[in-house]
């Protein structure tokens, strides 16, 4: 598959792609049954996929998540906390008829993925049971790691260049604001952003898939292709006679370049505990890469020379730590115009707020200030729920994570 050129400009369109667990009421076990909330089609087959109007609907590739996207790119997200919180209201009215809700948070602190996980069995599961047969796809790192998807439109090399250059210097921040995952098989992981960690390390077995998380420094499609998907095809196509698997959804890196579409995906943000929060997440990150592109801080020739290495290092550190990362790189600091050689990764945050609120509805911009006050999802919990809490006790807490989601309103055990 080539490229395709996009109808839409950089900043014309975005879309989001909020993904969450559907679990049992009372217990929070998992429970495999997208299908209850997909429903079947006239023929009695089971949908894989359904619009609401604006709102589409879908399986992902284990049969406990449920993903609510825009069903077209859209030119501003201004209203769609509201949209996106009717259809989860919806479907938890839904799954009540087996006891069952959705769940928020990138990962489900206590499940077993090796016993508990199921492949969606119904449409495209030729692909499904391929990444299952390659990487056995029963892990936390397959079937625990619900996200947020922002999706940017670009329209040909240079603007694609400007875009990918950008986003290259936001990924590493993006668990200081957004990391949601601090548990795994029912104890603290040793990482704020746990989500991040097992991710980076499901695709092992082809290194090449993922990469350093980071993507390299590539700015044209040439140069894309050349470097990232000709050496996905190459190491893919040993495991993958059939062809099942294309190089543009291989591709796992934190951001992956969808030109079959003429957009870029940004995948390192964790599911928040409401579309409230996670809405306003998405305006920053799309308001930081406008102020970027746009020249405000550094030029564009010198975001692009920043090292792959370097950065994902910086992501490593802060998914770890998320925003107490202490950030001693004045060159990094100086590209978002920080003021100073050294800072926290919260402090960084709170200056870029203060930076970007004209690219910001006034709505998301309290919500955003509510959270860096606050702190991280994941540093709350665990503020909350200590290292190794009981079952009762993440159950107790992770039901009030599930009614923030049912009210679309942000957790705040500290008021």
């Amino acid at each position: 598959m080539s490229q395709k050129k996009s109808p839409w400009h950089l900043w014309d369109r975005s879309g989001v792609e909020l993904e969450y667990m559907i679990v049992d009421k009372d217990t929070l076990h998992v429970l495999p049954r997208v299908d209850v909330a997909l429903g079947k089609d006239e023929n009695g087959e089971f949908l894989s996929d359904v619009e609401h109007g604006p709102v589409g609907l879908s399986n992902e590739i284990v049969s406990h998540v449920l993903e609510f996207k825009c069903a077209e790119p859209v030119a501003s997200f201004e209203g769609w906390s509201s949209l996106f919180h009717k259809e989860i209201q919806e479907a938890n009215q839904k799954l009540d008829s087996i006891n069952g809700m959705l769940l928020p948070g990138a990962c489900h602190p206590f499940m077993d993925p090796l016993r508990e996980t199921q492949i969606w069995p119904y449409d495209s599961n030729e692909i499904y049971e391929t990444y299952n047969r390659i990487f056995n796809c029963k892990g936390h790192g397959w079937a625990n790691l619900q996200s947020t998807h922002l999706n940017l439109s670009f329209n040909g090399d240079e603007e694609f260049g400007k875009l990918h250059a950008a986003i290259r210097l936001l990924l590493p921040l993006i668990p200081a604001i957004a990391a949601s995952s601090p548990y795994l098989d029912g104890k603290y992981s040793g990482y704020m952003d746990g989500r991040i960690e097992t991710y980076r390390h499901n695709q092992e077995k082809i290194p090449s898939i993922a990469g350093k998380v980071i993507p390299e420094a590539v700015f044209t499609y040439a140069d894309y292709d050349h470097v990232i998907f000709e050496q996905i095809r190459k190491d893919i196509a040993p495991y993958d006679p059939e062809h099942f698997l294309n190089h543009f959804f291989l591709n796992s890196r934190g951001a992956i370049a969808r030109f079959d579409r003429g957009a870029i995906e940004i995948r390192l943000v964790d599911i928040q505990e409401c579309p409230l929060a996670d809405i306003a997440i998405a305006e920053i990150e799309k308001a930081i890469l406008h102020v970027l592109a746009d020249e405000t801080w550094t030029d564009t020739q010198h975001q692009c020379s920043f090292d792959t290495v370097k950065l994902s290092e910086l992501l490593l550190r802060i998914v770890r730590d998320a925003e107490e990362t202490i950030i001693e790189w004045p060159e990094y600091l100086n590209a978002f115009g920080y003021p100073s050689t050294r800072c926290t990764a919260k402090e960084l945050w709170l200056h870029i707020l203060a930076s970007t609120k004209d690219h910001i509805s006034f709505p998301s911009q309290k919500v955003l200030e509510t959270i860096l006050k606050r702190g991280t999802l994941s540093h709350t919990l665990v503020s909350v729920l200590g290292q190794i809490p009981s079952k009762e006790a993440f159950v107790c807490e992770y039901q009030k994570l599930a009614r923030c989601l049912a009210n679309n309103e942000l957790y705040n055990p500290f008021v």
